[in-house]
C-alpha cells in the first residue's frame, strides 16, 4: 500500500472518531491544515464525499461510515501487534548462544544457569564447547566466555569467575619408580598428556611462572585429548602427567588417586569474562543472563 495512503487513512479515522478536525491534529501531532489537506486527498483519490463538515460539527457520511467500520479494526489491530511486540522487548524470552571452553561451562556457567533457565523458561540457551580462541561475531555468537587477560580491546567484558590456576598432576602408579619433576624443564623426562586446541590445530603449551619467570612449555607424549575431561581419566589411569585446572582434580587429591607437582610455578590466571561486541543492542533475556553470571566476590 502507498505510504500517502496509509498516511490520509490515519488522518481520516482520527477526524471520524473525534469529530473535529483540530482535536484530531492536536492528537496526530500535526497541523489543522495537514488534516484537511490529507482529506482532500484522500477524497479526490477514492472520488467520493468521506466527511460531511459544518461550521459546528463533523461526521462520516454512509461511505466514510463503511469505511471507518473497516479501516478502524485494522488499525486497532496494528496498534495491538506493536504493543505486543514492544512487550517482547522488553520480556525475557528468545535464544542465546555462547561460546565457551569446557572448564567454563561446568565451573561457572552450568553451576549458575541451573536456576537462572528456571527462573526464566521462555529463554533458551546455547552453550557451544570449544577450546581456543573464537571469533563470536562471525559465528553468530551472542557472547563468549574466556580469561580475562585475553579479551579483545572492542569487547564489553563482564567478569563472571574468580581467578583459578592449573594444576599438573599424575596418578601415584605413574610416579612409582620415576623422580617427580622439580622444574618445568623437567618435564621433558616425563610422559605428558596433550590438550589438542581447536583453533589452532596446536598443542597447549603448559604455562609456568615463578620469581617473575614465565615460561611456556612444549610436552610430549603418546596421548592428545581435545578435552580436560579424558586427560583427567587417562591421568587417574596411570598414562601420564597432566595439566588440568585445580579445582577440576581438587576432590582427587584429596583422596591420594592424584599427586598435584610443580605446585609453585603454577601461576594464577585472571577469572573467566563473559564478552560480546560493544555495538551490540542488548536484550532483555542477555541483561538478565548478565546479572546472573555477573561474579560477586563473598
Amino acid at each position: 500500500m502507498d505510504r500517502d495512503n496509509i498516511a490520509d487513512l490515519i488522518a481520516f479515522v482520527a477526524v471520524a472518531q473525534d469529530r473535529n478536525f483540530t482535536r484530531a491534529a492536536a492528537r496526530l501531532g500535526v497541523s489543522q491544515s495537514a488534516v484537511s489537506h490529507a482529506m482532500s486527498r484522500l477524497e479526490k483519490r477514492l472520488g467520493v464525499r468521506l466527511l460531511t463538515r459544518s461550521t459546528r460539527s463533523v461526521s462520516p457520511t454512509d461511505a466514510g461510515q463503511r469505511l471507518l467500520e473497516t479501516v478502524e479494526p485494522r488499525f486497532l489491530e496494528v496498534d495491538a501487534a506493536l504493543e505486543m511486540v514492544t512487550e517482547f522487548r522488553d520480556k525475557p524470552s528468545g535464544t542465546i548462544r555462547l561460546s565457551a571452553g569446557e572448564h567454563a561451562i561446568n565451573a561457572v556457567l552450568w553451576p549458575r544457569l541451573q536456576g537462572f533457565i528456571e527462573t526464566y523458561p521462555d529463554i533458551k540457551l546455547e552453550l557451544i564447547a570449544e577450546n581456543g580462541f573464537v571469533d563470536i561475531v562471525a559465528r553468530r555468537y551472542d557472547a563468549g566466555v574466556r580469561l580475562g587477560e585475553q579479551l579483545a580491546k572492542d569487547m564489553i567484558a563482564v567478569r563472571i569467575g574468580p581467578d583459578w590456576r592449573m594444576a599438573v598432576v599424575a596418578a601415584p602408579a605413574y610416579l612409582e619408580g620415576r623422580k617427580p619433576p622439580a622444574s618445568p624443564q623437567d618435564l621433558t623426562e616425563h610422559v605428558c598428556i596433550n590438550l589438542h586446541l581447536q583453533t589452532y590445530g596446536g598443542h597447549y603449551a603448559w604455562e609456568f611462572e615463578r620469581d617473575g619467570q614465565r615460561l611456556n612449555v612444549r610436552v610430549e607424549g603418546q596421548l592428545t585429548f581435545s578435552s580436560s575431561t579424558y586427560i583427567l581419566s587417562a591421568a587417574l589411569a596411570g598414562a601420564g602427567l597432566g595439566c588440568i585446572p585445580e579445582d577440576v582434580v581438587a576432590p582427587y587429591l584429596k583422596t591420594g588417586q592424584l599427586v598435584s607437582v610443580l605446585e609453585t610455578w603454577m601461576p594464577t590466571f585472571d577469572g573467566y569474562h563473559l564478552y560480546y561486541p560493544s555495538r551490540r543492542q542488548t536484550s532483555a533475556a542477555f541483561t538478565r543472563l548478565i546479572e546472573a553470571l555477573r561474579y560477586r566476590p563473598g
